[in-house]
Order: C-alpha cells, then structure tokens, then sequence
C-alpha cells in the first residue's frame, strides 16, 4: 500500500516546482537588472558591483578544452575536438593513462599497463620516432618523413623482412623515399645516420624495392598508399641533384649563378667517357670547382671535397677529365646567353 508524502502535520505535501519567475538580486546593491557574474574557476556567483558572493559550486557548462589551430589566422575555435586518429598506427588511440605518482597511482598505472600495452603499435611508434629523428637531421622534409613512414608499416603490416634489423629497414625505407620524392641524398649520407653496415643495408634496400613492385600493384595497397600506380624503380642520385645543395654549403657570393653553371656542366658531363662510371659525387665536386672559376668566385677544391665527403684527389681526377673535354662542355648551345670565358680555368 503506498502513501502519498506528508508534511509534519499530517497535511499533503505539495510537489516542488522551479519558481521561474524568482530573480536573484544582491541584497546590498538592490540593483534591476542584478549585475552578477559567474566566476567558473572559484564557482561562485558574485555579485559585480560590491564583490558580495550570491551563490558557490556553480557548475561549468562551458567547454573542457579547445583546440588553437586557427588563432594564427584571427579566428575563435571553441571546438572541443583534439587530433584526428594516425591512419599509421593500429588500434584504439583515445585511450585513458593513469599517472604514475602516488602510491595507489602507481599500482594503478602498472596494472593498467599490463592490460593495455600494446606491443606492435609502441614498436612502430618507436620506429616513426627514429625515421623523424633521421630525416630531420638530413634535411629532408615531412613529406619524405611520412613517405618513409607509410614504407615501414606497409613492411610492418606485411611481415616483411623478418630478421633484418630495425635500422636497416629505417634505412631503407628513407632511402627509398628520398628517391621517390626527388630529395637527392646519397647512399652514404644514409649510411652514416646508422650503426648498420652498407653491405646490410644495400640488401635491405634491394628487397624494399622488391616488395614494393609487388605490394604496388594490389589495388588497395596502391591506393592507400604514397604510389598512385604501382611502384617504379628510379635511377640513382645524380651529380646534377647534387650541385645545388653543395652550392648552397659553400657560400658562394652569387649561388644561383654557380649552381646555374655547374648543373649544365654536370648534365653535359655525362657526354666525357672518362666520367663514367665515377661517383656522382666525385663529379658534382668537379663541376662546382670548374664553376667557380668560370663564374670568378674560385673555391679551392679541398673546400669544395669537405662538402661532398670526397678526397681531394677524387675531386682533381674528376677536374681534370673536365678540362681536357672543356671544349665539348662550353659550348653556345649549352650556354647561348653569356658564354663562360674557358681561359679562366686553372688547369688543375
């Protein structure tokens, strides 16, 4: 049997009801409109004019955080979302950590860690945070960083490469997209950016590309992936890639005039029979020394091989196949607008 709520007399009790029209005034002030604030970080109701406090435990409806992407550009973003998931890593990302401070935290912490930790992703990410760490210190750009990424998870995903060592896949798959990208860096700038020996890497490069011409043609993966049709091989780094970003070591007074010269002179250098064959950076050295004479701001080559990470011999061997062909090289049809003066050129 039940009964209806009483009050102490034995009278009916009446339902509450939120009186609307009830207004909340300070009692000093008396002021219509009241000019009241809700202070959100004490979460009080205060009463602007004389600081007396109308009511606590304000709730805050506001949002709990924001994002600031767009106030360089001058707009108000309130919006309450973070970073969009990494389509590289496996798994749910909006996950919970427990701080690790305090007695229970910390069996808390380690618990959660137990349950949670997830081998595979914590490999990968420790895999991008060494590919972003080598790219940065050569200088190549993000979109070399993420090319070289999506390479180690198509590698990861596939089970490729068991038993190469971490490092030399990282190599690889930098080395690769530096390739594909047009950032000319040679085999020996990656090499010293591991502990690992150029025979290893060289093999794992070879089977990268292997894998990549086969794993290019799956649709899914070509789609997904940085290859818009399947994956081709490129040829190796040119001496004429490399004129540029030695030039631009080197201080010239006028670069571009410099690097201008000594592209044409590397892209005609491939016509001298005694160049074949030689290391792309024996003879982008050779060209920006052969340069720098024609264009009057003479480097001596040892300056010149400290850039390239050849030996000065390497470079003056290399000059000296220049000079000798220094008539096939200077020509109008190679230069028709202000022709070099030949007669500037050292003969060693």
């Amino acid at each position: 049997m039940s009964h209806s709520p009483q009050c102490v007399h034995g009278a009916p009790a009446a339902e509450y009801k939120e009186d609307l029209n009830s207004i909340l005034m300070c009692p000093d002030c008396k002021e219509m409109p009241p000019n009241l604030i809700e202070e959100f970080s004490s979460g009080d109701m205060v009463c602007e004019s004389c600081g007396l406090v109308l009511g606590e435990r304000i709730i805050d409806t506001r949002s709990e955080w924001r994002t600031f992407s767009n106030d360089d550009q001058g707009n108000d973003d309130p919006s309450r979302v973070g970073d969009g998931p990494n389509l590289m890593i496996d798994g749910d990302q909006l996950q919970t950590t427990i701080a690790f401070e305090g007695k229970n935290a910390k069996n808390l912490s380690h618990l959660q860690n137990k349950l949670t930790n997830d081998k595979g992703s914590k490999a990968l990410l420790n895999a991008y945070r060494d590919i972003q760490s080598f790219t940065d210190s050569i200088n190549t750009g993000t979109q070399v960083a993420n090319a070289a990424k999506h390479i180690y998870k198509l590698v990861d995903d596939a089970k490729a490469l068991k038993g190469k060592s971490q490092e030399a896949i990282i190599a690889g798959c930098i080395f690769i997209a530096c390739r594909q990208a047009g950032a000319d860096r040679t085999f020996r700038e990656i090499f010293r950016l591991t502990k690992v020996s150029k025979k290893e890497i060289g093999r794992v490069f070879k089977q990268l590309e292997v894998f990549l011409q086969k794993a290019g043609g799956e649709d899914e993966i070509a789609k997904a992936g940085m290859f818009n049709q399947q994956y081709q091989a490129k040829a190796s780094t040119t001496a004429v890639g490399l004129c540029a970003r030695y030039c631009s070591s080197l201080g010239f007074r006028n670069p571009v005039r410099v690097e201008d010269v000594a592209r044409r002179l590397a892209k005609k250098s491939q016509q001298v029979a005694d160049l074949a064959g030689r290391s792309p950076l024996s003879v982008a050295a050779a060209c920006i020394y052969m340069a720098s004479h024609l264009v009057g701001e003479p480097k001596p080559s040892k300056e010149i091989a400290a850039v390239a990470g050849v030996s000065d011999g390497t470079v003056k061997t290399a000059y000296r196949y220049l000079y000798q062909a220094k008539d096939t090289l200077l020509t109008k049809e190679e230069f028709p607008d202000d022709m070099p003066d030949a007669s500037k050129l050292p003969p060693n």
